[in-house]
């Protein structure tokens, strides 16, 4: 993963080894190896950012994310979230399913807001999970309106295909089973700004024997209304 370079040396490299250690839990030495810093910097950084709480150690003495993460992040406002909490919990009460609201960062596609069924076999997906671009309908919307060049890049062993991105494009929506997960499926719509950029993927989901082998049929008019009312309170 390509991390961003600011000019600002200490502060690139803290925020590169936050990123590391958010990913996974990591040892001295795998910071190390895995960013090409100098042991002696990796260490002095790592045990500064523990000292400050923005990491911490593990039962294994590993580095993970720290407690004032959580913290800070309580403070941070995003519109598309704020925006979607009533409309993922009308879908839900609607289909009777549980609602998500993925972005995509890069070649992953993370889950920023979430409404579960209360009760029964339910895919649940947790609020900050990151899961591939490379499988699910929220990834088949979050790249059908890329370039030419990133959708090559995607469909590089994928679990779908060019015909998928067409039908995407043709019906406003997608669904998927058992293609991310086995026994799991999805149905997707595109969430858009204000120029038409699509910035988010609006998703039901659950268990595919429930749902039924053509999620469309039941669930895309539902899905579809419940897109163009969040893009309109954005």
């Amino acid at each position: 993963m390509e991390h961003a370079v600011t000019g600002i040396g200490v502060l690139d490299k803290a925020a590169a080894i936050v990123e590391c250690c958010a990913r996974t839990p990591r040892s001295l030495a795998e910071l190390v190896e895995e960013l090409g810093l100098p042991r002696a910097t990796a260490h002095r950084i790592a045990s500064a950012l523990e000292t400050h709480r923005v990491l911490r150690r593990d039962t294994e003495s590993r580095w993970v994310l720290g407690p004032a993460i959580l913290e800070l992040a309580a403070f941070a406002r995003d519109p598309l979230v704020d925006a979607s909490l009533t409309v993922l919990r009308k879908l839900r009460d609607l289909t009777g399913e549980s609602a998500q609201l993925f972005v995509r960062e890069d070649d992953t596609r993370v889950c920023v807001a979430a409404s579960e069924r209360s009760s029964g076999l339910r895919d649940t997906v947790p609020i900050g999970a990151r899961l591939s671009m490379k499988a699910g309908s929220a990834a088949h919307v979050l790249i059908a309106w890329s370039d030419d060049q990133d959708i090559a890049h995607t469909l590089t062993e994928s679990a779908f295909t060019t015909r998928t991105i067409a039908g995407v494009r043709k019906r406003g929506w997608s669904a998927s089973i058992a293609e991310r997960e086995p026994g799991v499926a999805s149905i997707s719509a595109p969430v858009r700004d204000r120029r038409g950029g699509v910035v988010a993927a609006l998703s039901i989901s659950g268990p595919a024997e429930r749902i039924g082998r053509s999620p469309g049929t039941r669930w895309s008019r539902p899905l579809l209304n419940a897109a163009a009312e969040l893009e309109r309170k954005l």
